[in-house]
């Protein structure tokens, strides 16, 4: 008889932010109005990868840290798609808000204020939170503040001493830049599965082509995934291709998140048992559902797509 594998539970530590998304159709002018169909979205990168995990059926833990003035709100909409929050709530800080302009093509440009987010800490670590947990999942962002850079040492330590595996989302390449690529690699190392888009893998293996940045990479970390938006994925373990995974056709609305959910589906697929191939496949179609709606989460009912409408002239 096989082995029973009973720690297959998913921590993510992340952020956790109020999305304002603006779909505009025309350029946005300087000086002037630009018309566009507003909405507000609880979203950010970790958040919105424990909410398409636990909708794909993963038992998912969010440790995150969110403002004194929408933190209810915020761990409500968590709790509606499953995920167990494990919070704290900044009383002097608001939490993170992105101000997200989706132009017609669906591509985005976002503004960016992390408040609460940037405050998270060792201080906010149990690591009890480990127990049942089979992957520690974080978002790249915690690490370019110097309280969260902490906090994931601590936490991929403890990790590691539990034998759990450790995955990392390299968030953004603006910041990559900014903290440096030589030491997020250093510092992120305790990880062995890596989940970059096509340019933070491009940045991080200083390739040309994401082949052999995927290659490179998992040289490195043993597994990487680069995903590659409408192109689909592939997969590289061990300094060899392993797997790949054509896009999914999809009518793009807004490309909020849908990074976030490819690695949801890949995440909820390996601690299913699947392979790199089948793991692929099912990041593939969450990132499709996900660009086909407005906002990083997944729907729950129809009340999600139908909260806090603003609608300008």
């Amino acid at each position: 008889m096989g082995e029973i594998v009973t720690d297959c539970g998913l921590l993510i530590i992340g952020d956790a932010v109020t999305d304002v998304v603006a779909l505009h159709g025309s350029p946005v002018m300087s000086g002037t109005d630009t018309a566009a169909d507003i909405v507000l979205r609880p979203g950010g990168s970790g958040a919105n990868t424990a909410a398409w995990a636990a909708r794909l059926g993963a038992d998912v833990r969010l440790l995150a840290r969110l403002g004194y003035d929408s933190c209810d709100w915020h761990t409500t909409e968590l709790a509606k798609t499953g995920v167990r929050t494990h919070v704290t709530v900044d009383p002097e800080h608001p939490t993170a808000v992105v101000i997200a302009m989706v132009d017609k093509s669906g591509e985005r440009s976002m503004l960016t204020n992390r408040g609460a987010g940037s405050l998270i800490s060792e201080s906010d670590w149990d690591p009890a939170l480990l127990d049942g947990v089979g992957r520690l999942h974080l978002s790249g962002y915690i690490f370019f503040a110097a309280p969260g850079l902490r906090l994931a040492r601590r936490a991929m330590a403890d990790a590691a001493a539990a034998g759990v595996a450790i995955s990392i989302d390299p968030a953004s390449t603006g910041p990559l830049r900014d903290f440096g690529v030589e030491r997020f690699l250093s510092e992120s190392a305790p990880a062995n599965l890596i989940i970059p888009n096509l340019d933070e893998a491009l940045l991080l293996s200083g390739s040309s082509t994401p082949e052999r940045a995927a290659v490179l990479l998992s040289e490195r970390y043993g597994t990487a995934v680069v995903k590659l938006g409408a192109e689909g994925a592939l997969a590289a373990v061990d300094g060899g291709i392993v797997a790949t995974a054509a896009g999914l056709p999809a009518e793009v609305v807004d490309s909020t998140g849908a990074g976030d959910a490819f690695a949801a589906g890949f995440l909820a697929a390996i601690l299913q048992g699947a392979g790199e191939g089948t793991a692929l496949e099912a990041g593939c179609r969450a990132g499709a559902e996900c660009v086909a709606q407005v906002g990083g989460r997944p729907r729950y009912g129809l009340e999600l797509n139908r909260l806090y409408p603003i609608h300008t002239d």
